[in-house]
């Protein structure tokens, strides 16, 4: 049996304490957090210990769930590592690209395991397509939410846009060539909105966009490569496969059309989508890497790599958004008047 401890019992840390208690070869030793309204909610309908000292809770148990704000991740990740526990963070792994490699190489030296939250790897409209090859040429990214002051410390590249970005590097098997991106800060002090274009080395390219001020909630994912166009929609839990149709395919629905190359056949599929909890089949996953041995299916160098692109988006924002103030200072400068003749 696994101890688990959990740093942040929020909005998301409750839905970790949740199904922790769903998933039989671990057991919940306690919590930290600082918040008092938080923590005394926590005590009263979970029975949970809550503990003052991390260091303590941290030595009582085998793994430490990080679930507290992103800027607090490192020292709780740190910490965890330095006393050799395994480690469940939320994404993005770190606040920082220096962060993140020393938490790649602090995993590294002290053997342990580390998983980061990208959760929708787990999700059961993405997970329905593990025995289907993927090799996108294009790739076109939704994921817009409605406004919500919670998780808005970070920007939206870093609130929503991560998912997708962890989704697309584990889908497509190559380096990146080139980014150019987009973005602009509405309702807080970082971008609530972005549109982002990603060149792989491979020749694919994807463009994501996604906002957290929109009226409607949106969570997609078009992939088109050879002979072949998928639909994930991460939100609905449904996904849909378009393609030529091979001999011995028994695809649900069919039908033929006309090509200068002559007649083929198109089917259409809905994959079998199991119904689950995508956050515990995150968190078994873990469980189950460290209790065989094996490489957690989102480890640190994931996490990591993530983040790397995510930073170097916000880069391209920023760079993009200084030429745009400087060219409208000199628009808005004084001019000498035009004498003409």
């Amino acid at each position: 049996m696994l101890k688990v401890g959990v740093f942040g019992v929020g909005h998301l840390g409750k839905y970790h304490l949740n199904n922790w208690k769903e998933i039989p070869e671990v057991t919940l030793i306690g919590f930290f957090d600082p918040n008092n309204e938080h923590a005394h909610e926590v005590e009263a309908t979970y029975g949970l210990k809550r503990y003052m000292d991390e260091e303590a809770l941290i030595a009582a148990c085998d793994i430490i769930d990080v679930v507290t704000p992103t800027h607090l991740h490192f020292p709780v990740c740190e910490m965890a590592i330095k006393m050799g526990k395994n480690v469940f963070v939320e994404k993005p792994m770190a606040n920082t690209i220096e962060e993140g490699k020393t938490i790649v190489n602090m995993v590294k030296e002290a053997n342990v395991k580390l998983q980061v939250g990208h959760v929708e790897r787990f999700n059961p409209a993405y997970t329905a397509l593990k025995d289907l090859e993927l090799n996108p040429l294009f790739i076109e990214v939704h994921r817009l939410a409605q406004f919500n002051p919670r998780g808005t410390e970070v920007s939206v590249i870093f609130d929503l846009m991560i998912h997708d970005i962890d989704i697309i590097l584990s889908i497509v098997k190559s380096d990146v060539k080139t980014i150019s991106a987009s973005g602009v800060a509405v309702l807080t002090d970082t971008p609530d909105i972005a549109n982002v274009r990603i060149e792989f080395n491979n020749g694919c390219v994807a463009n994501l966009t996604s906002s957290r001020i929109s009226m409607k909630k949106m969570r997609k994912i078009r992939l088109f490569q050879k002979d072949a166009y998928i639909g994930i929609d991460f939100l609905e839990k449904n996904t849909e496969i378009i393609k030529l149709q091979q001999p011995g395919d028994n695809d649900a629905f069919a039908f033929d059309i006309e090509t200068h190359q002559g007649t083929k056949t198109i089917s259409i599929t809905n994959p079998v989508i199991e119904q689950g909890n995508a956050i515990k089949a995150e968190l078994s996953s873990f469980v189950h890497s460290i209790m065989n041995d094996e490489t957690p299916i989102v480890n640190e160098m994931d996490g990591y790599l993530a983040m790397e692109v995510a930073h170097q988006i916000l880069e391209k924002i920023s760079k993009s958004t200084s030429k745009v103030s400087q060219t409208l200072a000199q628009d808005d400068s004084p001019r000498e008047d035009l004498n003409t003749d």
